[in-house]
């Protein structure tokens, strides 16, 4: 069911019970109170600007925790618009016809009151739900203020994200999180001051670090130490570790997260940074990523960057591959930083996989271009008799197992597809194709 709210009711204490969740409690109650985000919720920040005009639909996209929720009541607060909620996830279209007739309402009133819609995991409603929700964006019914922890891009059909303004939220800064935890440990009215308790500079910021940048996450494993001690306690780093489980990497296998780690890792290895490429490996071991998927990236990775630069590469890709199958995890990590290590440090080349791109798109131009006759089977003799195989020259019976010969369609006979790199093993390569060719020259032959 939508959730509506009036203009004046700030999201913060005026909104909380007091034996909700801390990180409820905590919210911000106005955009002062922000904590990270300053390109939006900072002196000259975006929502700033846009809560001075007319009011904008808006898509806040960010990992969970980083305040898309918060900002999206606060802008809402600021431009005192009436403001309905829904999730995505409880909701559907039934739902949504009853917040825009509400909208309507409100619009054709004595107030003349706009009304701000939060669609929250917006991601979650189908390609369906979000056409019915486009009209009623276009015609100003509703302003649209969407969350996701997802690319827009990827799950917000193109019609309704050309209608809104995307901004993306980023996981908070260390301090910015310490921060949040001191606020709360000394605020009595709406965190943990009445009970006195204490935690020590190094237990604070293992604390701010365990968060990996959640704001929720943070005052929640807050919550969680307050339970379990004395009021007035101090709290060292090593108590701190006794209460706390060990945190979880932020990796979402399914969502941005994963995609943006893994695409730290190819190109680190692309950019022949060893400690980096050992680094991001062990980002996404240590986030569950299955190690034969790993394995798969540094396969495809050995035959497209490294290449025959280094054709050894793709023989350690992979035999480590096969290693992972073979042992599993933990120890399958061994194998896959052997090879890791080495196609990073490997002399790199995307010569063959841009020569088989090229040909491919050759052929898609060019179509089922004729064989050449002198290259074409002869298992018969009515394909003798048609000359099939007439004129092909055996390279074997030449000097140097070379000689001129057309190998393709006349067509595509002087295209170039295969261009060397000038180092490593495919310099040897380029070498050998060069003194090919000029034995054929000196020989007066011409391919």
């Amino acid at each position: 069911m939508p959730i509506d709210h009036g203009p004046s009711a700030h999201y913060g204490a005026a909104m909380t019970a007091p034996e909700a969740p801390l990180a409820d409690r905590m919210r911000p109650r106005s955009l002062d109170e922000v904590l990270g985000q300053d390109h939006l919720a900072g002196p000259t920040g975006l929502l700033r600007q846009l809560g001075a005009g007319p009011l904008p639909s808006i898509i806040f996209q960010g990992p969970p925790g980083t305040g898309k929720t918060t900002l999206a009541r606060l802008f809402a607060n600021s431009t005192g618009a009436r403001f309905q909620q829904l999730s995505a996830v409880l909701s559907g279209v039934a739902d949504l016809r009853k917040a825009v007739k509400h909208a309507e309402i409100a619009r054709d009133g004595l107030e003349r009151r706009a009304t701000v819609l939060f669609v929250d995991e917006i991601h979650r409603w189908n390609k369906a739900q979000q056409d019915a929700l486009l009209p009623h964006v276009e015609a100003g019914t509703v302003t649209l203020l969407g969350a996701t922890t997802e690319n827009p891009g990827f799950y917000v059909i193109p019609a309704l994200r050309s209608r809104c303004r995307i901004v993306r939220l980023e996981p908070l800064e260390p301090d910015q999180v310490r921060a949040l935890l001191e606020r709360a440990l000394g605020d009595t009215e709406r965190g943990l001051g009445d009970l006195g308790i204490t935690l020590e500079p190094p237990a604070i910021e293992s604390l701010a670090l365990a968060a990996d940048g959640d704001a929720r996450r943070a005052l929640s494993l807050l919550e969680d130490v307050a339970r379990r001690v004395e009021p007035g306690s101090s709290v060292d780093l090593e108590r701190l570790a006794a209460l706390v489980e060990t945190a979880q990497l932020r990796h979402d296998r399914d969502g941005d997260a994963h995609y943006d780690v893994l695409s730290a890792f190819i190109k680190s290895m692309r950019g022949s940074d060893v400690d980096a490429a050992v680094y991001w490996l062990a980002r996404l071991l240590a986030g569950g990523e299955p190690p034969e998927a790993v394995a798969r990236r540094v396969v495809i990775f050995a035959a497209e960057d490294v290449g025959n630069a280094d054709p050894r590469a793709l023989q350690v890709a992979v035999a480590a591959s096969q290693a992972v199958q073979l042992t599993g995890m933990p120890e399958a990590r061994i194998p896959l930083a052997q090879a890791v290590t080495y196609c990073t440090s490997a002399p790199k080349s995307n010569a063959a996989y841009k020569a088989i791109d090229a040909a491919l798109a050759r052929v898609k131009a060019t179509g089922s271009l004729p064989v050449p006759l002198h290259l074409r089977n002869a298992p018969t003799a009515i394909a003798k008799a048609a000359g099939h195989g007439d004129g092909y020259r055996y390279p074997h019976d030449h000097p140097h197992h070379i000689v001129a010969q057309r190998y393709r369609p006349d067509e595509v006979a002087r295209d170039v597809y295969y261009q060397p790199a000038p180092h490593g093993t495919e310099k040897t390569i380029a070498d050998r194709m060069a003194w090919w060719s000029l034995q054929l020259a000196q020989r007066g032959e011409d391919g």
